[in-house]
């Protein structure tokens, strides 16, 4: 069976080092033969750039801001990515999004940086990698407010509900990224969404090194991880893993043209 990990970022120093390589080899001889490597800020192109380099087969590239990074310095930032759209080929403007989690702040600015990357999207016919966390009604807003055709969004790291899921399914036909925090005992309200959600708008992803699926939960995660994530996918959704497999990598491969 092969996978594909459509949202991993293997490429970070601190968490991988010198191991990078090894994990993404291992990755691979597990059948995730495809991973999709989203940017954070200006500090993570270059590194994610030469791991992508060297697996240039296996790996795909995303740009973007993280909502997390956006400060003060926003719109400068966004002036130096902006142009990488054209020379770095990346499949997916990513990650971008709202995350009023950690920090309101620049909750103006978050809108605003989303608003312009969705644009950047649209003008070069890329989907998004879209970060959504506790800003589900900011991402909304930008939504119907944008001027524009929307592009084509994967709701990253979904962990939402029912509600959720209609609520979004109102603004396009949209995908959804789940990961490892579906095989937690207390993430109930995101198996209960698998079925509305329906194997045909469902990708695997790992966000590795965060939300290792268990039985490795807490620990650091990787992409070699994908198969028990689609083991659980396939358990709530009572099909065989095979299909899981062969489902979600035609949907990612669809989306990212990849």
């Amino acid at each position: 069976m092969n996978y594909v990990d459509s949202h991993t970022h293997l490429y970070l120093g601190e968490e991988f080092g010198e191991e990078s390589q090894m994990v993404v080899r291992r990755a691979i001889e597990t059948g995730v033969t495809k991973m999709v490597f989203p940017n954070v800020d200006l500090s993570t192109i270059e590194p994610m750039m030469q791991l992508h380099s060297a697996f240039a087969d296996n790996t795909y590239i995303a740009l973007g801001l993280h909502p997390t990074e956006v400060k003060s310095d926003w719109q400068e930032v966004l002036e130096q990515i902006g142009p990488m759209l054209e020379t770095h080929r990346p499949v997916a403007v990513g990650e971008i999004g709202i995350d009023m989690y950690w920090d309101k702040t620049y909750r103006e600015e978050q809108m605003q940086a989303l608003d312009i990357q969705l644009r950047w999207a649209e003008v070069l016919s890329l989907p998004v990698i879209l970060h959504c966390r506790d800003g589900l009604n900011e991402v909304l807003e930008v939504l119907d407010a944008y001027r524009g055709e929307v592009p084509q969004i994967v709701f990253h790291s979904f962990t939402g509900s029912e509600e959720d899921v209609e609520k979004i399914r109102q603004r396009g036909d949209f995908y959804f990224g789940i990961n490892g925090v579906v095989t937690f005992k207390n993430a109930q309200s995101i198996r209960d969404a698998l079925p509305v959600i329906g194997l045909d708008r469902i990708m695997l992803e790992t966000d590795a090194p965060y939300l290792a699926p268990v039985p490795h939960r807490g620990k650091r995660n990787e992409s070699s991880y994908i198969p028990l994530i689609a083991m659980k996918v396939g358990e709530v959704l009572g099909v065989d893993v095979a299909e899981v497999a062969s489902k979600t990598t035609e949907n990612a491969s669809r989306f990212f043209g990849i």
